[in-house]
């Protein structure tokens, strides 16, 4: 038998000789050994950051299963001539191959390091004199809940992420389920998404490898993030969120944390206590379960100043020592601090790719579409170059039109004299994914026909020559985050339908139709002067049919064509108008040449027939009388279900917003390209005013202001598709104003989703519509908790109270409130009510009554359908359990009984909807219909009693009281007589059973207190 001195000695040895390495042994130096994440979680432990204690099974441990385990022929032999494509098949191989891993049994020497560390891991004392004595505690130590992590060897990587492609299992515990979880962490790097994700990128499957981290899981009391920098404002002060219970709650968006602000004194700037109300917590046996709060708690500081400031200077000095803005995930256990994660800070620099070009430097510009690409300059002087362009080339040009959209498709970059982030070459580039540089004011001059450059589209830069091994790379798409602001795209070209929908956005919030008109390769007008207008109206649909096979709603503007564009088109008119931009196009044209709009809108009703969604957009829009006609027009072709809507881009749509909501549009989407220009007097395409071409002007934003505004009054849905959508500072504006969707570009889907689910979970979404609401102004800095209680208060008043403190404030400003009395199209009176569904303002043709719930048109027809499937399903549950109770005995009848009461709260829900008159169409004339009626039997009835009117009408009250007074009377002999059987049966279970009576009574007690609690857990563990 060895001595334990020896035994000692041996782990020592494997500890640091083998496989296993403590995280106080490794930091960055170590990536290849043990991979990036267990390598970052070293090099803080190293800097004195209070890590969670932890170790890493490494590289050659994993290299070594594979070998003890003969797995590496079999895996290998599995991907040889694999085809990535095939999906099933791909799926296929992943799995069998996961499977291999899984089944294999785990080497007894990699086993026994691996339990002996996680013994070590699972005592309470300290691991860093590990000691005879502590190795007998061990033995008797309860196994500790880990975390088992994947950290690739290659995450770090400057070409490649493999980041999040691995697996992750938490609150593990116990030795079975530790090597099990380390088995299926070694798996999990032959996922589908990983290896066609090696393959596309070069990597050999041999070359990357997977090291498993085993790190103690913190049950906390507190947890939260710290962001080093103010990821929204720059500020350089310390951001903090918090909430209690374990930090789920903060990245499921289920809990709204408390905020602090500190400054780089560590002085607390701004506190912002949230109303938590509910906590995510660990049980003994592992699971997450969400509790609720007292309202004691719910309310209370998650954090202690002293807390809060040990944060701030953790921060701080991780920033320091990285030398780069942090992201930080911290917990708190028992008083004590831990600092789980910490990552760079994306969201505060330009989007940059890769690892930069190196060479020489030739000419530089504004980055207008993110990407990398090299290959041969052809200068486009005349719209006679354009044949010139081959596959892969750089397509240099003084400014792009639409005329070259189809040729753009076949370029690996774009380089342009003029414009800017909003003219033409930036956007179609944006959405085909083509890096593109503008604004250079001399490409043309100093790149020649023949000469091979690099384009970086990230940073806005032009190289000569082709660096060695560069790949063209262009931006990944991701699948954007859920937001309660909804994320749209915007896509014009069918052939990048497809990449667009990798965003994972099932709408489009704008497709412009002049893109399918430039691959036609043939003018409107053309179509016109032919007579062959109804094949112009199969090109549109056939164009917009790809797009559609991607997406379950659309919207569609009509066609936009100045006068200057697509000359290259056959049939294009020949006169070019002195001023393009202000002359015939938009919806005034449209209604000029009525047959082009009318193919158009045809095409666009043809989708709608094929069970998509879809919108109408009318661009240019500055009259009322211009919605007007195209609602003739779609009358005429049979099209009034569709949507419409107009393009708020001139400043004369601004000024008659009021009048287009009263039209009875049903959406509108922010233009701010050419709003702006129309606004500034600012050509957004000439490079020499970029300078002062600013979306975020005073000038736009009090338009854009106004407009969602007056549209949240009449219940029209806002949007923007402008290119500014796409920008973090007009994105973060428009949330705080609520409005209901952003469309911006594929490329951006993803960082714009998850910065605008960042401001919800601030409580930013509508902020500023409040304040406005409230009569506040703008946002005061510092006064947000004071804004919040305001706004809580008016919300909480009925609409009447609402009223009344509006005419006080009206009247105390010395102004006469002028009564409008609005009525629908069949007459009836509409009220305004704020829908307790969606919380936006609309109009209904009945009084609402306190204390109902009351919804706008669209919910009121959603929960309408919700209603018709519970009752089916209410049908279907009596039905059978009334069946059940006919065939079982007199126990299970009563327990059938038992089952329909308990959803008697549902049921009382669903009567009270009935007094909605959901049987009737609230929104429709039917109810009008039926109350005419009910006013003819009374004026009926009134005339056949004209001499006992009064009187009928004191004794029928005095009847109703009385009937009223007798069913009351009832329902109480009811419940007493009920209560009376209670006690019999009580009295008589006692008599038979003693000893039971003290177990009822205590039951009873405590269904007493669940029912107090809403049925819920009460959390007061903390």
């Amino acid at each position: 038998m060895q001595k334990k001195e020896e035994r000692i000695k041996e782990v020592e040895i494997k500890v640091e000789d083998k496989y296993i390495r403590w995280f106080s042994e490794i930091g960055k130096e170590n990536v290849k050994e043990v991979g990036g994440k267990a390598a970052n979680l070293g090099e803080m432990l190293k800097i004195g950051m209070p890590v969670p204690q932890g170790f890493v099974i490494n590289a050659p441990g994993y290299l070594y299963f594979l070998e003890k385990t003969g797995l590496k022929e079999k895996i290998y032999e599995k991907l040889k001539d694999l085809n990535v494509e095939d999906t099933a098949l791909l799926e296929k191989k992943a799995k069998e191959i996961r499977d291999i891993f899984v089944e294999a049994e785990m080497p007894s020497d990699l086993k026994e390091e691996i339990l002996e560390a996680y013994n070590i891991l699972s005592s309470p004392k300290d691991l860093k004199n590990i000691s005879e004595s502590a190795l007998s505690i061990l033995k008797m130590s309860e196994p500790a809940f880990v975390a088992v992590r994947s950290s690739a060897t290659a995450e770090d990587s400057s070409i490649a992420s493999f980041a999040g492609q691995q697996e992750t299992f938490l609150n593990i515990k116990g030795n079975d389920a530790v090597i099990e979880s380390v088995k299926k962490c070694f798996a999990s790097l032959f996922t589908a998404r990983s290896i066609y994700y090696r393959i596309k990128k070069g990597f050999k499957h041999e070359d990357v490898l997977n090291a498993v981290i085993i790190q103690i899981m913190i049950n906390s009391d507190k947890s939260g993030v710290i962001f080093s920098r103010d990821p929204v404002t720059k500020d350089k002060n310390v951001i903090i969120e918090a909430v209690f219970g374990l930090g789920e709650g903060i990245v499921s968006g289920k809990i709204k944390p408390d905020y602090y602000v500190v400054s780089i004194d560590l002085e607390i700037l701004k506190k912002k206590v949230a109303n938590k109300k509910i906590a995510i917590v660990r049980t003994s046996s592992g699971e997450e379960k969400e509790v609720k709060l007292t309202e004691e708690k719910s309310r209370e500081q998650v954090l202690s100043n002293y807390e809060i400031k040990r944060l701030a200077d953790y921060a701080l000095r991780l920033e320091q020592h990285y030398k780069a803005p942090q992201d930080i995930e911290f917990a708190l256990e028992s008083g004590e601090i831990y600092i789980v994660q910490t990552r760079p800070i994306t969201t505060l620099e330009k989007e940059v790719g890769g690892k930069g070009v190196e060479g020489k430097e030739i000419l530089s510009g504004q980055p207008a579409s993110s990407g990398i690409g090299s290959g041969e300059v052809k200068i486009v002087s005349t719209l006679e170059d354009l044949s010139k362009i081959k596959e892969g080339d750089i397509l240099v040009t003084k400014m792009t039109n639409p005329d070259m959209v189809v040729t753009m498709q076949k370029s690996s970059a774009i380089i342009t004299d003029e414009g800017g982030m909003t003219a033409h070459a930036a956007i179609v580039s944006r959405e085909m994914g083509i890096p593109c540089v503008v604004g250079t004011e001399k490409a043309t001059q100093i790149l020649k026909d023949g000469m091979i450059v690099t384009v970086d589209g990230f940073r806005g830069k032009v190289y000569e020559g082709k660096t060695e091994g560069l790949k063209v790379e262009k931006v990944e798409i991701k699948p954007i985050v859920e937001t309660k602001t909804k994320i749209k795209v915007m896509v014009d070209l069918p052939n990048f339908a497809e990449r667009a929908s990798k965003t994972g956005c099932k709408e489009v919030g704008l497709t412009r139709i002049e893109g399918i008109i430039a691959e036609s390769g043939k003018h409107p007008l053309a179509f016109l002067n032919e007579g062959k207008i109804h094949e112009y109206e199969e090109i549109i649909f056939s164009g917009l049919s790809k797009i559609a096979k991607y997406f379950d709603n659309l919207w569609v503007r009509t066609s936009d064509i100045r006068t200057d564009e697509f000359r290259n088109l056959e049939g294009s008119p020949k006169k070019i108008e002195a001023n393009p931009m202000l002359g015939m196009h938009g919806i005034r044209a449209g209604l000029k040449y009525k047959e082009i709009l009318k193919a158009e809108l045809k095409a666009i009703s043809r989708l709608k027939e094929e069970g998509k969604e879809v919108g109408i957009l009318l661009p240019q829009v500055i009259s009322v009388s211009e919605v007007k006609k195209v609602k003739e027009i779609l009358k005429e072709i049979n099209a009034e279900n569709l949507e419409l809507g107009v393009m708020i881009e001139t400043p004369a749509s601004i000024q008659i917003i009021e009048d287009l909501c009263k039209e009875g549009i049903s959406f509108i989407s922010f233009g701010t390209n050419d709003l702006t220009q129309y606004t500034l007097a600012i050509d957004r395409g000439n490079a020499d005013v970029q300078n002062l071409y600013d979306e975020m002007h005073s000038a736009v934003l009090s338009q854009l202001e106004f407009v969602i505004r007056e549209c949240k009054k009449y219940g029209v849905e806002t949007s923007i598709c402008g290119q500014a959508g796409s920008k973090k500072e007009m994105a973060e504006f428009l949330v705080k104003l609520g409005i209901d969707s952003i469309s911006v570009n594929a490329d951006k889907a993803f960082e714009i989703s998850s910065f605008v689910k960042e401001l919800e979970d601030r409580g930013l979404r509508g902020v500023e519509l409040d304040r406005i609401s409230l009569g506040e102004g703008k946002a005061v800095e510092g006064n947000e908790e004071k804004l919040e209680e305001e706004i809580e208060k008016v919300n909480s008043l009925s609409l009447e109270e609402q009223d009344k403190k509006e005419g006080d404030r009206d009247e105390e400003n010395g102004e006469e409130r002028e009564e409008k009395e609005e009525r629908d199209e069949f007459g009836r009176k509409l009220y305004g009510i704020r829908c307790d569904k969606c919380g936006k303002n609309a109009k209904v043709p009945f009084e609402p009554e306190e204390g109902r719930e009351i919804y706008c048109k669209s919910c009121y027809n959603e929960i309408k359908k919700e209603r018709k499937e519970m009752k089916k399903e209410k049908d279907f549950k009596d039905e059978n359990i009334n069946t059940e109770m006919e065939e079982n005995s007199e126990d299970s009848r009563e327990e059938g009984r038992e089952e329909i009461e308990q959803r008697g709260e549902e049921e009382k829900r669903l009567e009270e909807w009935q007094d909605v008159e959901f049987g009737i169409d609230v929104f429709s004339d039917q109810q009008q219909k039926g109350k005419e009626k009910e006013k003819l039997k009374e004026e009926s009835k009134d005339n056949k009693e004209t001499g006992k009117k009064e009187e009928g009408k004191e004794e029928g009250g005095q009847d109703r009281k009385e009937e009223k007074a007798k069913k009351e009377t009832e329902k109480q002999d009811e419940r007493e007589e009920s209560e009376e059987e209670k006690e019999e049966q009580v009295k008589d279970d006692k008599e038979e059973n003693p000893g039971n009576g003290e177990t009822e009574a205590k039951e009873g007690a405590e269904k007493e207190e669940e029912k107090e609690n809403g049925g819920e857990e009460v959390l007061d563990i903390f």
